[in-house]
Parts: structure tokens; sequence; C-alpha cells
């Protein structure tokens, strides 16, 4: 807080602000501004409001660059809300605030759950394609039943890559979360938000994403077979 040019330090909380602006009242040519954790909190959401979309924009691109097609890199970008779920659980549950840290962590989390993300994808490509081919060899096209089989198998061979992936994560991240020492409580703030949107990413990589997969190429079969049939 400041009053004619004096700077104080404040809490972050915006409680303080609001009792001083109902109680407290200045002579002319006094005023009160607020310093310390507060302003640089404000700083830091002013340049979050640049860096996060701009960080997802770059993931889009690359996803796009990746599958060179828009379905495939939305269903990926579904991900990223799925997975911060578990982050926010997790702070909830420790007690911690939004902070530059946090924020940090959420941003890594997000490129993270993209890339396993893409990894499914790719397994259930793979496995649809295969069916599709064999479709084809023997005069037939793909239809529904196979979508599911392929998506079933793909999902499957996807399980022991993606437990390796947490896993491996957390035997990174868990000792930070014990941490004690100079600097722990900035970096328990940063690796809060993966290990648990890590435990979300899972579930929704395992499970969500092959749901969305399959509605979306079971409308694309649907199209394609009524194309044929007219």
């Amino acid at each position: 807080m400041s009053i004619r040019g004096t700077r104080i330090w404040a809490p972050t909380s915006t409680r303080p602000r609001e009792a001083v602006a109902r109680d407290v009242s200045f002579p002319p040519g006094y005023y009160a501004t607020w310093s310390g954790q507060y302003e640089y909190m404000q700083r830091a959401i002013a340049k979050m409001k640049i860096v996060v979309p701009v960080t997802l924009a770059i993931i889009f691109l690359l996803l796009y660059l990746n599958f060179r097609r828009v379905t495939e890199s939305l269903i990926v970008m579904l991900s990223v809300p799925f997975a911060l779920v578990g982050g926010i659980w997790l702070l909830w549950a420790l007690d911690y605030n939004l902070s530059v840290a946090v924020a940090v962590g959420f941003i890594a989390l997000a490129g993270v759950a993209a890339e396993t993300g893409v990894v499914m994808l790719i397994y259930l490509d793979h496995a649809l394609e295969a069916r599709a081919a064999a479709r084809r060899a023997q005069g037939d096209s793909i239809g529904v039943g196979d979508l599911v089989d392929a998506i079933v198998e793909g999902a499957v061979e996807r399980v022991r890559p993606k437990m390796m992936t947490v896993v491996a994560i957390m035997a990174g991240l868990l000792p930070i979360m014990w941490s004690t020492g100079t600097g722990s409580e900035v970096m328990r703030r940063i690796a809060a938000p993966m290990v648990g949107g890590m435990v979300s990413s899972t579930v929704l990589t395992l499970a969500v994403i092959p749901a969305i997969y399959a509605l979306v190429k079971q409308r694309q079969i649907g199209l394609r077979h009524a194309r044929m049939g007219n």
C-alpha cells in the first residue's frame, strides 16, 4: 500500500482493498496504491493472458501440421481441459493459491496432455487403417462394428505406453512434492498441477478420447455409406 508515494507491503487478498475502499477516506491530495505480492501477481496475470493463448495456439498449429486434419487436432485439444481438472483438484486439496509457478505447471501439463493424446490417436488410426485394408482386400467397406473393434484394439495397445509415461513422470515429480529444501515451495507448486493432471489425463486418454474418436469416425462412415448408396 502507498500513501503519498510511500509503498507498504499488502497481502494478495482483495479483502483489505475492499475494507480500505469502504472504511478509509483520504483527505485531498492523498491516495492509496497496493504493492508487494499483489503487484507482482497483477503483472504476472497480464503476461499470462498473452502467454497462455499463444501456447495453446502453438500446440494446435503443431497438431494440425502433424495430422493435416482439423478434426483430429480438435480431438487432441479437448484433452487439455480434462487434464487440467486433475491439477485443479490437487491444488484445491493442497490449498495452493494461483501463482506464476502454478501457471507454469499448467502450461507444462497442457503440453504433456497434448502429446499423450497424439500418441493415442496414432494408435487408433493405425488400427482403423489395418481394419479398412483388410475389408478392402475382401472387396468390402469398413462398418461400425469394425470401427469399434479397431478402437478397442488401438486403445488396449496404448495402455502400457501410457502407464509407462505416467509412472516415469510421477517418479520425477513426487520427490519434488515431498522436498523441503530451499526453493521447494516454488517447485512444489510447479509440480502439483502436473501430478494431479497426469491422473485425470490417464483416464481421459484411455476412455474419453477413444469415445470422441468413435463418434467422429462413425459419422464419417455413415456419410460415406450414404454417398455410396446414392
